[in-house]
């Protein structure tokens, strides 16, 4: 005789006012995690409850129900519940619905404990997807990092995952790649690439995330690179430059994707600033380079500008902001608590004093008109000037002293690489000249 199968009963929903419930003691769940109540009580307001609570009826001593209820799951809902009665946002008798249970096949702490054990949280890749459906609907990253109450890195972090081949985000979702991989990935959106990567991490069998990201960014290039700083990633983007960031760690900045287009952007920057400053400064020639060999200058004369004074007026101007700076740093040092504005203060105070000290230096313009300059890239990728070169061709040829025997009008000697601007020929060959005199008769 075949077994009869048992027909499950569920338990009924009721609609219960609030005033009758109360939060049950045998509720397992007391350590505060996740949504604060405030938090919940917000989302109860905008999207009302989502779940119903679970609760049992309180007996009397004869066993019969007083009318009155213990929540036994559902507490965080409860207490939010709780806090908009006390806002007066909600009235105390609103009906809340409630999963009844009668009856004691299970005891309390039992029900409670696995309303909050066979919970399930949600995939992360479910999370982008729902993040990505909302934002197609119209919503943006701020709005639904405040809807959920996240933060908004934390929705751009993914809503990232959609940067992601879809062959990877498949291998992910059966469990055969790990989140960590998926995020490595999300530097790049190039699909082709990321499936090359995967399918050469796979074949070494190196597939941690740092080797995948290593593998992405190869021939990318820092943004703390020189020639990123100098050009700037506003210009290279500007310029369809493609920019590589990592949202789940810090990256300083990133990656360039186009190596050639920043190359190309730092050299016509460099050549265009080096011809402001020749027309701008009237100097004959100015090289422009990264970086010059070692020894770039030898053979050329170096001469040196001279700082300028102050003005009758900058000693006095500068002594009353020094004065106004230490009365103020003083008086915020003694100070309980920071202040932005006063920090703002004293850094234009400091700028200023800066300004007025370090003179710049002015060149003989005779000197300017004949010497040149030579601009590259200092390592922190700003312009490094280094004014006042001068060749040897440029040098200006010196009168020679009248002589009877001096047949040439101007004398040019090269000494140690530079040339000589004195009217009487070096020591060497004044010799030889007197070597070749015809003898006294």
């Amino acid at each position: 005789m075949a077994k009869a199968i048992q027909e499950v009963t569920l338990n009924r929903s009721e609609d219960i006012p609030f005033d009758k419930l109360e939060l049950s003691q045998q509720n397992v769940r007391n350590i505060k995690a996740g949504v604060s109540i405030e938090d919940l009580a917000e989302d109860i307001v905008l999207r009302k409850l989502l779940q119903s609570l679970n609760v049992r009826p309180m007996l009397g001593e004869n066993g019969e129900e007083t009318g009155r209820y213990n929540v036994l799951a559902g507490s965080r809902r409860y207490r939010a519940l709780e806090l908009l009665v006390k806002q007066k946002r909600m009235a105390k008798t609103e009906p809340v619905p409630c999963i009844v249970k009668r009856g004691g096949d299970t005891s309390a702490e039992d029900d409670s404990l696995a309303e909050n054990v066979q919970r399930v949280d949600l995939h992360p890749l479910d999370q982008f997807r729902a993040f990505q459906t909302l934002r197609k609907q119209g919503l943006g990253e701020e709005e639904i990092a405040a809807r959920f109450f996240v933060s908004i890195a934390t929705v751009k972090q993914r809503l990232r995952l959609a940067s992601v081949s879809p062959r990877l985000l498949h291998l992910y979702a059966a469990g055969e790649m790990a989140l960590e991989q998926i995020i490595a990935f999300s530097i790049t959106n190039d699909h082709v690439r990321q499936e090359q990567v995967w399918d050469t991490a796979s074949r070494s069998h190196a597939r941690e995330a740092y080797y995948i990201r290593r593998l992405l960014t190869e021939t990318a290039i820092r943004t703390s690179d020189r020639r990123a700083v100098y050009v700037g990633v506003e210009a290279y983007e500007a310029a369809g430059g493609i920019v590589m960031r990592d949202l789940f760690e810090q990256d300083q900045g990133g990656w360039l994707q186009e190596p050639a287009l920043l190359e190309m952007l730092a050299v016509d920057k460099l050549k265009a600033d080096a011809e402001a400053l020749k027309s701008t400064e009237g100097w004959k020639w100015v090289e422009a380079a990264f970086d010059f060999p070692y020894g770039h200058a030898s053979g050329l004369r170096r001469f040196y500008g001279k700082r300028a004074d102050m003005t009758r007026d900058e000693p006095v101007r500068y002594d009353t902001l020094k004065t106004e700076y230490d009365k103020l740093d003083a008086d915020y040092a003694a100070a309980q608590g920071s202040s932005e504005e006063t920090e703002k203060q004293l850094e234009d105070l400091a700028a200023e004093l800066d300004r007025l000290k370090d003179r710049p230096f002015v060149f003989d313009s005779e000197e300017v008109a004949r010497g040149g300059v030579f601009i590259s890239l200092s390592a922190g990728g700003e312009l490094k000037i280094d004014r006042g070169f001068v060749r040897p061709e440029d040098e200006p040829k010196a009168e020679a002293e009248a002589s009877g025997d001096n047949v040439d009008g101007h004398i040019e000697a090269a000494t140690g690489g530079a040339v000589s601007t004195n009217s009487a020929a070096p020591a060497g060959d004044q010799d030889e000249e007197e070597d070749d005199r015809p003898a006294a008769s």
